[in-house]
């Protein structure tokens, strides 16, 4: 029996089904006979093993195996039970992430890029989302996904609370931190330093001849770090900052308008300001426009992010560049040696790049 079978890796796959085992596709019609692992291995011609493998470590399979196994669970109609697999390997195969938003890019992009590594390594993803507004939210959705026995845990920033730190350390779970950095994180860490980070963003303003700086910041954690790294290298260089607003977080195009409306009249000639995600960058951006306020002439503007809104708005704007698929993916790496059992390093730092445009 010859299956035609569509799959990524080329166009078409002729596959070779055993002859005789074309009738387990009618037993897998009757209620009362559930498909069952062995029938998918006959069907496809394969030992058992080779389907649990598929689905549960497919990148130990080779691909035209692998595509014959799948073949043979759509024909079949098999439903792997994960629940008793999980039982019988202490291993549920599920990695929970809990990051604050999937709306923006800042998240989307790291999390997508984690999301895929983990399912080519046979493990599924449990979203949750912990929002900008309250501590107390993010740890009830810690303990809610703990209560779920993931395998490992992927967290957003490595600010946790002391009893969160104990919970974590008692479930004895692999985690990986992301998006920021910190001197004790709960495991392994991934991340920058966002007061660094603002401290460049200074730095690279006044190499410019800038002398008048402002702000405008979100109110999380990571964007008060970078707003404070900010302040203190403008400080350090005895420069002025003139003027400073903080936004509601996650912060939009709409409140980066509205803060420059709050700044500008305190704005001197020719001042850097240094927004919090390029969101409030293009919120700024448009608003000085309808000021009259020049961009960079008199309002030199850099965001955070290097969003696409960065390199393609009018003007375009600078930019702080952190590369969140690099971020997921090798946040994933870690994850999995960590659940191997492997010891990883406290601490894996990403680099960070301003990428100079033409409002500044």
């Amino acid at each position: 029996m010859v299956l035609r079978c569509h799959c990524p890796q080329s166009s078409v796959i002729l596959l070779s089904i055993p002859e005789g085992a074309s009738n387990l596709a009618e037993r897998s019609r009757d209620p009362v006979a559930p498909v069952k692992i062995t029938d998918v291995a006959a069907l496809a011609g394969v030992a058992p093993m080779t389907v649990s493998r598929v689905l549960n470590t497919p990148d130990r399979v080779s691909a035209p195996t692998a595509a014959r196994v799948r073949a043979a669970i759509e024909q079949l109609g098999y439903m792997p039970n994960l629940i008793a697999g999980g039982l019988s390997s202490r291993r549920s195969r599920m990695i929970a992430a809990v990051v604050p938003t999937i709306a923006s890019p800042m998240f989307s992009a790291p999390v997508q890029a984690f999301t895929d590594a983990m399912g080519l390594a046979g493990y599924h993803v449990m979203l949750a989302l912990s929002g900008y507004d309250s501590q107390d939210y993010e740890d009830a959705q810690i303990r809610a996904v703990l209560a779920r026995r993931p395998d490992g845990l992927l967290l957003t920033g490595a600010r946790r609370t002391p009893s969160i730190r104990k919970l974590l350390h008692d479930s004895h779970l692999p985690v990986v931190e992301i998006w920021d950095t910190s001197d004790d994180p709960t495991d392994v860490l991934v991340g920058f330093d966002h007061r660094e980070v603002g401290a460049a963003v200074a730095d690279f303003f006044a190499e410019r001849g800038h002398t008048n700086f402002a702000m405008l910041y979100a109110s999380d954690p990571r964007a008060m770090a970078r707003r404070e790294g900010f302040a203190a290298r403008v400080a350090e260089r005895g420069l002025a900052l003139v003027a400073e607003r903080e936004l509601p977080a996650p912060s939009s195009i709409g409140d980066g308008r509205r803060g420059l409306i709050g700044i500008k009249d305190r704005l001197a000639p020719r001042t850097a300001l240094f927004c919090s995600s390029d969101l409030v960058a293009h919120g700024a951006i448009t608003e000085a426009g309808l000021h009259g306020i020049d961009v960079p002439g008199q309002l030199a503007i850099c965001g955070f992010g290097d969003f696409e809104i960065s390199s393609n708005g009018h003007p375009s704007f600078t930019s702080v560049r952190v590369d969140g698929e690099v971020i997921g993916r090798v946040a994933a790496e870690q994850l999995l040696e960590r659940i191997r059992g492997t010891d990883q390093p406290g601490r894996v730092l990403v680099p960070f790049k301003i990428m100079v445009r033409e409002s500044t």
